[in-house]
This record gives structure tokens, C-alpha cells and sequence, in this order.
């Protein structure tokens, strides 16, 4: 039941805690310490509140954050 604009690991049914909209799929910009790196990221259409998984919180996120202190 996956599509394009969905992603697998999160598809089940996330609402905003602060509209009450179902969280869409898209592409967008994170930032840290200046630096910009690309992701598909849930979020709320209407305000724009972004879920950032714990698997990508901990992981790559985790990653480019060490990688950039280290500099």
C-alpha cells in the first residue's frame, strides 16, 4: 500500500498533536551547525511540525552531527 509520497517505516497513521492532520510524506532540508543535507521526512501540511524517526534520529542524523563537531 506504499506510494511514493509515503514512507514505509512510518506510513501507520501519524497525526499532528497540534492540528490534528494526518502527517505527509515529502522531501525537505535539515540543518545543523550551518550545513544543510537532504531527507524524506513526515510532516503536517497545515503548520509544518516535522516527525524525525528515532532510526534517523540516532542514526544519520547522529552521524552528520559528529562528523560536523569534529570539523
Amino acid at each position: 500500500m506504499s506510494s511514493a509520497n509515503q514512507l514505509p517505516e512510518l506510513e501507520a497513521g501519524w497525526v499532528c498533536l497540534h492540528c490534528g492532520c494526518s502527517l505527509e510524506a515529502g522531501k525537505m532540508m535539515a540543518s545543523y551547525l550551518g550545513n544543510s543535507f537532504p531527507g524524506d521526512l513526515m510532516r503536517c501540511p497545515q503548520c509544518g511540525v516535522t516527525l524525525v524517526s528515532e532510526e534517523l534520529a540516532l542514526g544519520k542524523m547522529a552521524e552528520v552531527e559528529r562528523a560536523l563537531e569534529d570539523k
